[in-house]
């Protein structure tokens, strides 16, 4: 885990122009019908910044065997794959500290499945 949160640091900072965020895409604020995703819920984190925010999703919500194709149609370069994967521990590290079994069951196991695809994602 050390070695993948090292990587994320090393990525440069995003240089391009900000863009509109939605900071907290995960199973709980999309809405998905017959396989497509057909609406997003949730804009309390809102934002104008680094697009890795959003690039989360590709571990949060994607098999592993779908994240080159993701990759590819959003045409990520490898510095915002990277923040994006730090990204995904950092959450997943925020509510595995915060969260237990017995307050939000839920949230734990989600989080802990984000940490297993970013670490197999090497």
């Amino acid at each position: 885990m050390t070695a993948a949160w090292e990587t994320s640091l090393q990525a440069p900072d995003w240089s391009g122009r900000p863009v509109w965020i939605h900071g907290d895409l995960d199973a709980r604020n999309m809405l998905v019908q017959r396989g497509r995703l057909s609406g997003v819920l949730d804009f309390a984190t809102m934002a104008v910044g680094d697009p890795a925010s959003d690039v989360m999703v590709a571990w949060k919500m994607l098999p592993a065997e779908h994240r080159d194709t993701f990759r590819a149609a959003l045409a990520v370069d490898d510095s915002t794959w990277a923040r994006a994967r730090g990204w995904v521990l950092s959450q997943a590290l925020m509510a595995l500290s915060y969260y237990t079994m017995q307050t939000n069951p839920t949230l734990v196991l989600e989080s802990r499945r984000w940490m297993r695809e970013v670490l197999s994602d090497r």
